[in-house]
């Protein structure tokens, strides 16, 4: 014994001696990045620094001399190994100092292959996932010359009218900060230099989730507690996964907009947190200053966006046309503009720029939609689609069905497959759902295919042909939803209903007395009550990215146990929304009395809450266990239960841990995720889970804004979904 204890003294002495030694690495490179970046400061002119603050969209041949006069410092949307190479030449070799161009594009959910959107993902509540689906991306994009993602998109949000609810993680920020890390993580790799990592991007910071009225741009108030407790989570554990560019939101938040905020870019992002890294606008968000009522002209907004910690102008032309003169007439200090170039660079030094300034033709070709990749986009297409119904065991079909109807908008569709941002992702690259069940179903089963009607049009002449399709086969594939332009950036919406005639098509199909699956395919949740009613097996596939098709045939048929949650609450009508399950309570929670907080023409509960999904096979949940009924405010609880799958399937249940502080000083949501895990369980089997919850994920903000643990009563779940599980409690207690 006393051999295996020296032993393993030993071997953690060795551990810790070479976790010194590659921090003193680290530390040294730093410094020496940092001596450079001086070195190279102290020779630019001020019209090269600010072209180093200067980003513009394309590249047009009248640029060529702007970057040999290094008046430019990055392009986005300019991409492809040889292309990139060719305007990088520019700037290394033409140049007078030789100042790399940083090449950025929006990688949002894969560069050419495309991934489910990052909603879609997040329902996966797997974060090694998305961050080995981050890395793909990386891997393909730095071949093609790409060295900048703006992503991962971070904004909470809980209005699903907001198109942009598809780029983000949901509504949760203690899952929106694991899958913020795990994208950074995925993108930037070990080694930011490397030739299969890009440089992320946090936005769009913040609080532009919560625009009000779910209208894209629009106006953001909130209180000082709200913003640290629910938004900038996402965005610090970004921070803290080592994310060194975040982007600057177009909205503006308690009256101030965000690209000239110095509470939220100054105090918090770079004092409080600390970020090292440096801050872009939003496409022309400082120019925006001026419509905002904020500035009274470019002079006026160039100053405050620079003062208030926005480092480079994306495709606005402020910082080039005015700083200049700003600083020569003694008005705007040339320290701030030595600052932002100052980070710039440093994140340049850090790419690995200087050193490995081109691209590789050569690798671009073995990247780009390799078998690899392509075999990961189905695999992580299947583990983010969500079953919602499945009455009376319909799903999954058998692959010796006689006949098949695969009807609806999206059935056979590949451009809405790819979603929001698709990148550079291409239609035929795409596997529809049509494509994916014929590769499933023997020879002889018949398929019925019908388009039925068009996705956002009144028309339907298209009914009768479905209906004719529906009523000779066995079962009806309906696959409806919303098209790609219907979600993203512009794309809010006044109604959360199924687009143009899909629910009076689904309607026509229930008719006809064959069981329907539907397949809905969105950006966002929609409102299906109606389906969620008279249809007797709903699967949520989001826009699934290239293998789309054949994730969803996969899990249709059952070669997938489906294992995704939802990451946001889906409203039973947009009158609903904002929705959400972290709510606070108010003095009168609904209930049968007339006098409560509720609606009088619907349920106040959700269509389906925050956390749920089936499975084809069931889970018992049992021994709820806490280690210790008391705590002091500085101690730490172990939460544990038994997961039995009790089914006839293997599957995958996420496991999901929620508290709700009883009493405090100030008002606590109703519950609060606070942890979760996946489990892989044979027919049979149990495991046991358990989570640690101390005084992180126990605190909040008081009323004098201090992060605190205050003692009392905790309720906690051990729970399948936001709205069932077991439960129990203990006690905080002062020391």
């Amino acid at each position: 014994m006393r051999k295996v204890k020296k032993s393993l003294f030993i071997f953690i002495l060795i551990i810790s001696a070479s976790v010194m030694l590659l921090a003193t690495f680290a530390c040294i490179r730093q410094q020496g990045i940092s001596q450079k970046v001086d070195a190279l400061l102290r020779k630019m002119t001020l019209e090269e620094k600010i072209g180093q603050m200067t980003q513009y969209s394309g590249f047009k041949e009248e640029r060529a001399q702007s970057i040999r006069e290094g008046k430019i410092g990055s392009l986005l949307n300019v991409y492809g190994a040889e292309r990139t190479n060719k305007i990088q030449k520019i700037a290394v070799e033409e140049s007078r100092l030789g100042i790399p161009l940083i090449f950025g594009i929006d990688v949002i959910h894969g560069f050419r292959t495309i991934f489910p959107i990052p909603l879609a993902e997040a329902c996966s509540w797997d974060p090694e996932m998305v961050q080995k689906e981050a890395a793909i991306a990386a891997k393909e994009a730095r071949a093609s010359g790409i060295h900048w993602t703006f992503g991962p998109m971070v904004d909470i949000a809980r209005d699903p009218r907001w198109g942009r609810t598809a780029e983000g993680s949901g509504e949760d920020p203690y899952l929106g900060s694991a899958t913020a890390a795990a994208r950074v993580a995925g993108f930037q790799g070990k080694d930011l230099a490397a030739q299969n990592s890009i440089l992320s991007c946090l936005k769009h910071y913040v609080a532009y989730g919560a625009a009000e009225a779910g209208r894209d741009y629009s106006t953001v108030d909130m209180s000082e507690r709200r913003l640290r407790e629910i938004y900038l989570p996402p965005f610090k554990a970004g921070v803290e996964a080592g994310a060194l560019s975040v982007m600057s939101a177009f909205n503006s938040l308690n009256g101030i907009p965000t690209s000239a905020n110095a509470f939220t870019l100054k105090t918090i992002l770079r004092q409080e947190w600390p970020f090292k890294g440096f801050v872009v606008s939003d496409w022309d968000a400082i120019r925006e200053l001026i419509v905002h009522g904020y500035a009274a002209d470019e002079a006026d907004a160039a100053q405050k966006a620079l003062e208030a910690g926005v480092d480079m102008d994306m495709e606005g032309n402020i910082y080039s046309k005015v700083l200049a003169k700003l600083v020569k007439e003694g008005i705007v200090s040339e320290k701030f503009i030595d600052d932002s170039v100052s980070r710039i660079l440093f994140v340049k030094f850090k790419l690995g720029l200087f050193e490995t300034p081109y691209a590789d033709p050569k690798q671009e070709s073995g990247v780009i939609l390799s078998p690899e990749h392509i075999a990961f986009a189905r695999d992580m297409a299947r583990k983010s689609i969500v079953l919602l119904k499945n009455e009376n065991g319909l799903l999954p079909l058998s692959k010796n069905v006689k006949s098949i109807a695969v009807v609806g908008p999206l059935a056979d569709n590949k451009k809405d497959l790819l979603g929001t941002w698709p990148c550079v992702g291409k239609a035929e690259d795409v596997i529809t759902v049509l494509e994916g069940i014929k590769s499933k179903i023997s020879s002889p089963s018949k398929i019925f295919f019908a388009l039925g009607c068009s996705i956002a049009g009144d028309e339907t002449s298209g009914f009768a042909e479905a209906v004719s399709a529906a009523k000779k086969a066995e079962v009806v594939v309906a696959v409806v939803g919303e098209s790609a332009a219907m979600s993203g950036e512009a794309a809010s919406r006044t109604s959360l209903d199924l687009p143009g005639r899909q629910n009076d098509f689904l309607k026509k199909l229930r008719e006809t007395g064959k069981p329907v699956v539907m397949i809905l395919m969105a950006g966002r949740p929609l409102s299906i009550r109606w389906a969620a009613e008279n249809i007797q097996a709903i699967i949520e596939a989001w826009h699934p990215g290239i293998q789309g098709g054949n994730a969803v045939a996969d899990v249709l048929f059952g070669d997938f146990n489906p294992s995704g949650r939802l990451a946001v609450t889906f409203p039973r009508t947009v009158g609903q929304v904002p929705i959400y399950y972290a709510h606070e309570n108010t003095g009168r929670p609904a209930d049968r009395n007339k006098f409560t907080s509720k609606y009088i023409d619907a349920l106040v509960s959700p269509l389906y809450p925050f956390g749920y999904g089936l499975s084809y096979t069931n889970f018992k949940y049992s021994n709820l266990t806490l280690s210790a009924d008391k705590i002091a405010v500085d101690g730490k609880v172990e939460v544990s239960a038994d997961i039995e799958n009790t089914g006839p399937n293997e599957g995958d249940e996420v496991v999901q841990l929620y508290i709700r502080d009883e009493v405090a000083s100030v008002i606590r949501p109703v519950k609060e995720l606070k942890g979760f895990t996946k489990v892989h369980l044979k027919p049979g089997e149990r495991k046991k889970v358990t989570f640690v919850l101390g005084p992180e994920e126990l605190g909040f903000y008081n009323q004098q804004m201090k992060f605190v643990v205050e003692p009392g009563i905790f309720k906690v779940w051990v729970a399948w979904n936001s709205a069932e599980g077991l439960e129990s409690s203990f006690e905080v207690i002062s020391r």
